[in-house]
């Protein structure tokens, strides 16, 4: 079967299962093999290790493969590239691959293996990229690799490697392009003296304590500098401000580097500076600026010096993210002139004032995060016409008014929470179908909840594994994803914004009435929080239908009648809340709802476990069968002294006509008896006799 095919591609097809009967496919002129980006969960079948002397090209990454690879050597004698990249393969690298002599491309990165990396992939003479990063490797970096003359990229950062790196592991790598090493056991020890053979394209160092190496700033090729986890000194720091300039890509994270960046330029399509000392105001763009993020850091002043001040030939600008920090003052109203930006994210600041209206000048946004600040008033109705809006996080500020009804369809997250807003949810919001987040908690809400909340079309599918949301930045010679989310307080944690979850969060409003029956169409619901409330009414069979619900707090309100059985049914369902109502009756049983008695306090007339209070019905039957085995054991003892009695009397007979019997029908027997009864009686006589 098949035996002339060259290539088989099912890359991103949604397959669940490498098929095992694939094994018997006569596969003998196979070359290429690409099944990346699918959904494999399971092992690695060995006949796929077996399939051809020729084939050259393996592509199984972006799955979730579980094993470990073969230990006996396969028939790869023609193999050129090899990508096992993204999946969960485990274990040690088999030495066989370094006997691999055609192999041009390596990459098991982002797996679970573990292990020193093979001597033996220091022979592979042909390999030009060797991409091992995202692992769980240990020991030194093999001396031998750096005999790979035409090796261009080397990847094996985020490791668990030790030992020393210096010149003497890079020296012989003269097409090298592109490096990436960072442990945190690993010592940099490079000669301030030395200059490299090769001219690099990207580097990525993490862990670096000291100084940075000297022989960084020789490389006047470079574009892409990534510098993670590290204690070095960046001094002289304007010497490193200045090298940056050259830079396409600049990321730096979670470092020691300081100082006010105020008069530093920018001048990368991609500068990411998130967790490092840095200080003062708002740093100076150039126009080619694409994604500017300068996250958790010490950042002060006003946004106007970059937002207001020399604004011509900035409209490049996508992502501003400077959240975070201590920036203060209002949010300027200048962003006309930024027509291109699709998130802006300045939560976490000082901020005071109004969203300004020209926000709703840019057409283009999807994202804002403006939540934890000190902004005050109202929505600006003119954010009405950025209708491609995914995102609106404004909450823990000091915003009033009503919830705006106008949002576009393609909202997916309304998070609103910890403000001043009053009056009723309105109803226009059930037009939202792509609404997977709706959090209002903690304002001043009233009235009813809408009974059209089945509307929220999103809602009801699963989305368990998370639905991811985000943009690309993209041009003809830049390519960046960004992902997105929302931060949401589920379980009663606050997690980080990576993704979404079908949430509805109403708690601490003056909400009444009684829960809309719609709501419980929401099958694909995973977080319910209608606590602090004024809410009525029972709570209905119906909401076993959210199968997929995970939390649900119905706490402080009005609620009456017997907890439905069809929670016990919830499989997923991990916090319950249900107490200070006015519920009664026995709590259903089930693994998630016996688990702690504080989701039921307060509501008096509840019983049964986990709380102390016996059911009425329980009572009665406990009170029932305590006489009849009292009764029983009246009976029991009743008949054991029957039986005793009887026994003494049997005995009696028995012993009486033992004896008498013998002396009745025996003669000698009876004058023995009877003179045996004389004796005593003289001797009796004669005591007394004595006495007296």
């Amino acid at each position: 079967m098949l035996p002339s095919l060259l290539e088989l591609t099912l890359e991103n097809c949604q397959l669940e299962n490498i098929y095992p009967f694939l094994q018997y496919a006569n596969f003998t002129s196979l070359q290429v093999l690409n099944l990346a980006g699918n959904d494999f969960v399971s092992e690695l079948p060995s006949w796929l290790f077996n399939l051809s002397c020729d084939i050259s090209h393996i592509d199984l990454s972006q799955n979730r493969i579980n094993s470990q690879l073969p230990e006996r050597f396969p028939n790869f004698r023609s193999i050129q590239t090899l990508f096992l990249s993204d999946n969960y393969l485990k274990g040690p690298i088999p030495n066989w691959l370094g006997q691999l002599e055609e192999l041009k491309e390596l990459d098991l990165s982002h797996n679970s293996f573990s292990g020193p990396i093979p001597e033996g992939l220091g022979n592979l003479s042909s390999l030009i990229n060797l991409i091992l990063e995202s692992n769980e490797l240990n020991g030194n970096l093999p001396d031998n690799l750096g005999h790979l003359f035409n090796l261009e990229t080397l990847a094996v950062s985020k490791n668990s490697l030790t030992g020393i790196v210096s010149e003497r592991n890079l020296r012989s790598l003269t097409n090298l392009k592109s490096f990436s090493l960072g442990s945190p056991a690993l010592v940099y020890d490079f000669d301030p003296e030395w200059v490299p053979p090769f001219q690099l394209v990207s580097i990525s160092l993490g862990y670096v304590r000291d100084k940075l190496p000297a022989w960084l700033f020789t490389q006047s090729s470079l574009t892409d500098l990534k510098i993670l986890d590290s204690t070095a000194s960046f001094e002289p720091l304007d010497k490193f401000w200045n090298f940056a300039t050259q830079l396409e890509y600049f990321v730096l994270v979670n470092n020691t580097i300081n100082g006010d960046i105020s008069n530093v330029l920018l001048s990368s399509k991609l500068v990411w500076l998130d967790s490092n000392n840095l200080r003062g105001g708002m740093p100076r763009i150039s126009p080619e600026v694409r994604v500017l993020r300068i996250y958790n850091n010490s950042l002060s002043g006003s946004i106007s010096p970059l937002l207001c001040d020399n604004m011509k030939n900035k409209s490049n600008l996508v992502y501003l993210g400077m959240g975070y920090n201590h920036f203060s003052g209002e949010l300027t109203d200048c962003w006309n002139n930024w027509k291109s930006l699709v998130l802006i994210d300045f939560g976490y600041n000082n901020l005071t004032g109004n969203i300004p209206h020209s926000m709703g000048s840019l057409s283009n946004l999807r994202f804002v995060y403006l939540e934890s600040n000190k902004l005050f008033g109202e929505v600006p109705f003119s954010l009405k016409n950025c209708q491609n809006l995914w995102i609106l996080d404004i909450g823990d500020n000091n915003l009033s008014g009503v919830i705006p009804s106008w949002w576009g369809q393609s909202v997916r997250g309304l998070k609103l929470r910890s403000n001043q807003f009053s009056g009723n949810i309105p109803t226009q919001l059930c037009q939202l179908g792509s609404l997977m987040v709706m959090d209002f908690a903690s304002n001043r809400l009233s009235g009813p909840i809408p009974n059209c909340l089945h509307n929220f079309t999103a809602m009801l599918f699963s989305n368990a594994s998370t639905y991811k949301v985000g943009f690309t930045v993209q041009s003809p010679d830049f390519s960046v994803s960004i992902a997105c989310g929302i931060r949401m307080f589920i379980k009663g944690k606050e997690l980080n914004r990576v993704y979404l979850m079908n949430d509805i969060d109403l708690s601490n409003n003056n909400l009444s009435g009684s829960v809309p029956l719609e709501i419980y169409m929401l099958t694909g619901l995973q977080s319910l929080n209608l606590s602090h409330n004024q809410l009525m009414g029972t709570i209905p069979q119906e909401i076993g239908n959210l199968k997929q619900l995970e939390a649900i707090d119905l706490s402080r309100n009005q609620f009456s009648g017997e907890i439905p059985v069809s929670l016990s049914a919830l499989h997923y369902l991990s916090v319950l809340n249900l107490s200070f109502n006015n519920l009664m009756g026995k709590i259903p049983s089930g693994t998630q709802l016996g688990s702690t008695d504080l989701s039921y306090i307060g509501n008096s007339d509840l019983c049964g476990p986990p709380l102390t209070k016996i059911c009425p019905q329980d009572e009665k039957s406990h009170n029932i069968t305590k006489p009849v085995r009292e009764e029983d054991d009246d009976d029991d003892k009743s008949e054991v002294y029957s039986w005793f009695y009887m026994g003494m009397g049997i005995g009696f007979a028995v012993g009486f006509w033992g004896v008498f019997g013998t002396i009745l029908f025996n003669r000698r027997c009876r004058h023995v008896y009877f003179r045996f009864l004389h004796r005593m009686y003289d001797f009796v006589i004669r005591k007394m006799t004595s006495i007296y």
